[in-house]
């Protein structure tokens, strides 16, 4: 089903596209421009780097000479999520469906979207592979008509309806949350532009905030819900001993989880009350809720990289 449903996804967002809020816009580039600042200070070579090397044991720039290296970095970035639908089941109770949703993303409100990652090229630098971890965010607007299916408390759902009137809470927000392993291959580089490619799959763990009005109880917990993939392309500009990168990954999370009715704590422990009720066959008192979710996502950070002691000048 999740194959299917990426294949006949458009590329791109239909058009027309709602006009930005010019405020907030300039907001945001401004944090983007300042952190760029910041990675591009701290990366560059200071006196001491630029001063003749007093042995032959001193490091050396790979800024131009990609090779076996490990590289930690962190990111921040801005998804798309493209329209799609939300499915709630409760048996013999509620069998609904909400058509299409326009999720929401908000990026730069907090939680802030953000991501880390730990890579490990070969030798040679050509291939590599990547463990990136992704927190992004999913809301459901509460407020406007949508078209409802199927049925909610054992009646026949309305033909239309604003979610806010049915459910207090709809979204993954700590986050929408993709554990990926993914292969990389480095291209031909342009001085210390290094472009790369790369294709993953892993586990979404999104943390669920979901309270149908009718449940006692909200679900607000972390959550295995299913799988995850992506690929991705980059421009890597490799400095003296670090890097700042721009990227652009195509996801896709196929979502199916729980509805406990209970607030959760620590990741481990949501995991361990989670994989405990499965081992127990215990359904969940308020079903089970999920949605398939596709999303562009342009990203931006730096890179830390360390390179073994046997380089030499």
């Amino acid at each position: 089903m999740l194959m299917r449903e990426i294949l006949k996804t458009p590329a791109w967002p239909t058009w027309p596209l709602a006009v930005p809020d010019i405020p907030r816009a300039a907001e945001i580039t401004a944090t983007v421009a300042a952190m760029g600042l910041l990675v591009a200070s701290a990366a560059l070579p200071n006196d001491r780097d630029s001063a003749p090397a007093a042995s032959a044991s001193a490091p050396v720039s790979t800024a131009h000479n990609p090779g076996r290296e490990s590289d930690f970095g962190a990111y921040l970035g801005a998804p798309y999520h493209y329209p799609s639908d939300f499915h709630l089941k409760k048996q013999g109770v509620t069998d609904l469906t909400i058509p299409n949703i326009p999720w929401y993303t908000k990026p730069f409100e907090n939680p802030l979207y953000y991501g880390v990652r730990f890579q490990r090229w070969f030798e040679g630098g050509l291939f590599g592979t990547m463990l990136d971890f992704t927190h992004s965010k999913v809301y459901a607007p509460m407020k406007g008509d949508r078209p409802f299916e199927g049925t909610i408390d054992g009646k026949p759902a309305p033909a239309t309806a604003k979610i806010g009137d049915y459910f207090d809470k709809l979204e993954w927000t700590h986050g929408h949350n993709m554990l990926t392993l993914n292969g990389l291959v480095r291209l031909p580089s342009l001085g210390i532009i290094s472009p790369y490619a790369g294709i993953g799959a892993g586990l979404s763990f999104p943390h669920a905030e979901i309270h149908l009005k009718s449940d006692a109880h909200r679900t607000y917990e972390y959550q295995y819900t299913g799988p995850c993939a992506q690929a991705l392309f980059g421009l890597e500009f490799r400095l003296r001993t670090g890097s700042i990168f721009v990227e652009y990954k195509f996801t896709a999370a196929n979502y199916w989880g729980p509805l406990t009715g209970r607030d959760g704590t620590w990741y481990p422990i949501d995991m361990w009350r989670q994989f405990s009720r499965w081992w127990k066959g215990e359904e969940p008192p308020n079903g089970w809720a999920g949605a398939k979710l596709i999303s562009h996502q342009a990203i931006g950070g730096f890179l830390v990289r360390f390179v073994p002691k046997t380089a030499t000048q």
